[in-house]
């Protein structure tokens, strides 16, 4: 395994900022540039910034990085900004998904872009990646292209695609790559950037792990690789069956010859058997269903949802391979093993980098809404070992917590004081991926690096799991105690199934760092839902939620959950929305950011959606059915039962609650869902109107009121 930090230049001056220009490059007394980076995003110099990460990186590795920050795609000029790279082109979308950054869950074209200057929409294309690597080829022919961020790494393989409604192609052959780095992918961005600059061609560099490219049919990296055919339903190749870690092994004894003078028997200790069978895998490819095949056949393509999905824990994983194409033109993309964790030591090696801290000063005065979020706040980790399935955080960074050290956190405070001008004080966030994974890992690490569970926590956290919050309490308590901090807020989304664990946590957290509302999200109160998210019962939100109440009463402090939910996720029924809004009003929430259910590429989640096969179980042409509310009316149904309170959702609702069998719930009775009637003013208009008393930001704001819970201390509505 390489080491992130080796080849680093000691001493190297940095960039005041990575140029963006020729005038900048000159400035610096550079001729050209070793890699030049072209984002989507507006180029900001902090570590939660991609372009910024990597370049930052690649310069402490003596290497000339230039951005080109969302180029004008509609001709090739503009990739000639900076002239041509003497290595490659690294091409991303940036942060987010060119797709999701622009369009909602209803495919309605957003009117704002959170990472352009001005928020102003249509600065970067759809398909970013692909549509920006050809632009990179078209001006300097024959100049390498590797693609990378949460775009490509999620398109890696064959996919549903929601915009189009079809399975596309692996990003691949689109954006005719040489080579895609998927991922957290420092480790192999470093070694690559190294063998390019010590002359190995980039279509011999076929052994990085975290990476993918395409190879002719029946490429192999040795002779003594063998495949595995994975192209029938739930057979996904042999898989070895796990050692188990407390088991007696007999103890090697030395061999004995055998009285008829045969060979002596002798006994394999487990750990030379663990060792084969590593060996083994790390020769093994598993050949998945054709691009063709899981494009025509939806249950072939639940099939290759779930068994790439079981080759994702780099302990284990093999390699995996797909054809795309048919007759002389197929290729195959094979894709190598996951990336290797990085360590604490390269974690804040990463971290640490002289970043500006700021937006690159061609913007000027611009407001840049991504920025105004982070630029007080800290990532301690990556990575999330939940693996819900509508998410594609574990897809992407992996589930095994990847964490900083007390020290680089508390450094990157006092950077944040020094060097910010507006800091008056408040960190908005000390987090990652979720608030309160820091620094857990399974306890053993034979066990993880042999264990297959898609999640650590479902459907009841992993007993190998070291829940300990102990080292993430100190760092609270340490960084309130950096001078010039006034006050720390948690902003990252909080997983409460493990928070309860550790009443200690809690405590610390609702007294010292929530600031009146925190965020939380349960996603929905059913089983039949949750199952199929692979999130915990509500009986978990509900006791996290009893902890919170009680420690923000010793706190002195009036303080409250903000629950987020999702409408119309794979399995959801009516009914199962109807309950959750029932639930909903029984505890007195009126929600007004909601979230329908968006199928990114490559997550469990979309794959229910498409196929309406359960890729959490085995696959068959028999198995499980998942319907999915796919139809305008039946989402837009399940929002509004999310937003009960809504008068312009009222209509909607009674006629629903009518066709269910439900129209005891329609009435002015205290148990009733909606009234009878529309308000008149509302009804003259044709139209409903804001509830009384919501607030924009999605959590509870108190309206008039006769009176006070005696319970909770919330106002009683009428």
């Amino acid at each position: 395994m390489p080491d992130l930090l080796a080849g680093a230049v000691a001493g190297r001056r940095a960039a005041p900022f990575l140029p963006m220009s020729r005038k900048e490059m000159d400035a610096l007394g550079w001729d050209r540039c070793d890699v030049i980076l072209v984002t989507g995003d507006a180029y900001i110099d902090h570590p939660s910034f991609g372009m910024a990460l990597v370049g930052r990186l690649l310069e402490a590795h003596g290497f000339r990085v230039g951005i080109l920050s969302q180029p004008d795609w509609q001709s090739a000029e503009p990739f000639r900004a900076l002239g041509k790279p003497r290595l490659y082109f690294g091409i991303t979308a940036g942060n987010m998904d060119s797709l999701v950054n622009r369009y909602t869950s209803d495919r309605k074209i957003r009117s704002d872009d959170a990472y352009t200057p001005n928020a102003e929409a249509g600065r970067r294309p759809d398909r970013a990646v692909t549509v920006y690597a050809q632009r990179a080829r078209e001006a300097y022919p024959g100049t390498p292209i590797v693609i990378g961020s949460i775009e490509a790494s999620l398109r890696r393989i064959a996919h549903y695609d929601y915009w189009s409604d079809k399975v596309r192609r692996s990003v691949l052959p689109d954006s005719k790559a040489d080579i895609l780095l998927f991922g957290n992918a420092e480790r192999a961005l470093v070694a690559l950037t190294h063998r390019l600059a010590a002359g190995e061609p980039v279509d011999a560099i076929r052994d990085l792990r975290g990476t993918a490219f395409m190879v002719k049919p029946g490429w192999k990296p040795a002779e003594d690789w063998h495949a595995l055919d994975s192209r029938a339903l739930d057979k996904p190749g042999r898989i070895d069956t796990h050692p188990d870690p407390y088991a007696m092994e007999p103890a090697a004894a030395a061999p004995r010859p055998a009285a008829d003078g045969a060979q002596p028997v002798r006994i394999v200790p487990a750990a030379e058997r663990v060792a084969a069978r590593r060996a083994d895998r790390a020769r093994t490819v598993i050949r998945l269903p054709s691009y063709e095949e899981v494009k025509n056949d939806p249950v072939m393509y639940a099939h290759a949802s779930r068994v790439f999905h079981l080759e994702s824990n780099p302990g284990n994983a093999r390699a995996l391979v797909q054809c795309h194409g048919e007759g002389p033109g197929a290729r195959d993309v094979w894709i190598n093993p996951p990336p290797v964790p990085l360590t604490t030591p390269e974690m804040d090696f990463v971290y640490d980098r002289p970043y500006a801290r700021a937006p690159h000063p061609s913007y000027g005065g611009a407001r840049i809404p991504a920025w105004d979020m982070i630029k007080f706040s800290i990532n301690i980790m990556r990575g999330c070992f939940g693996g819900c399935t509508f998410c594609s955080i574990t897809e992407h960074e992996g589930r095994i917590i990847q964490s900083r050290s007390h020290d680089s956190i508390l450094h990157e405070i006092e950077e944040i004081r020094d060097k910010s001008p507006d800091f008056k004080g408040h960190i908005t966030d000390l987090g990652g991926p979720t608030a309160n994974m820091y620094r857990m890992a399974c306890k053993s690490k034979a066990i993880e690096e042999n264990c297959r569970r898609l999640s650590c926590v479902y459907p009841g956290i992993c007993e190998n799991l070291d829940t300990d919050h102990s080292s993430l309490v100190e760092l609270y308590r340490k960084a309130r105690a950096v001078p010039g901090v006034k006050r720390i807020t948690i902003g990252s989304g909080l997983r409460y199934d493990l928070a309860v664990r550790s009443p200690e946590y809690v405590k610390e957290l609702v007294t010292h760092h929530v600031s009146g509302l925190l965020k939380i999200a349960p996603e929905h109160t059913e089983e039949n839902t949750l199952s199929k998210m692979m999130k915990p019962g509500i009986g978990a939100y509900e006791e996290f939620a009893r902890m919170f109440e009680k420690y923000s009463k010793l706190a002195g402090k009036k303080q409250h959950l903000v629950p987020y939910f999702i409408a119309a996720h794979p399995g959801t029924t009516d009914e199962d929305m109807l309950n959750l809004a029932l639930w909903l009003k029984a505890h007195d929430f009126r929600l007004d950011q909601v979230q329908t259910f968006l199928p990114t590429p490559m997550a469990l989640a979309t794959t229910m959606y498409h196929s309406r096969r359960n890729p959490l179980k085995k696959v068959a042409t028999d198995s499980e059915l998942v319907e999915t509310a796919r139809a305008g009316r039946i989402r837009k149904l399940h929002k509004a039962f999310l937003r009960w309170h809504d008068p312009e959702n009222w209509p909607l609702l009674r006629e629903a609650l009518v066709a269910m069998g439900r129209a005891d719930l329609v009435g002015n009775g205290p148990h009733c869902l909606v009234p009878r009637q529309q308000p008149a003013a509302l009804a003259k208009a044709g139209q409903g109107a804001a509830a009384p008393g919501r607030t924009a930001r999605g959590g509870r704001k108190d309206p008039p009121a006769e009176g006070r819970c005696k319970r909770s201390g919330r106002p009683l509505r009428k």
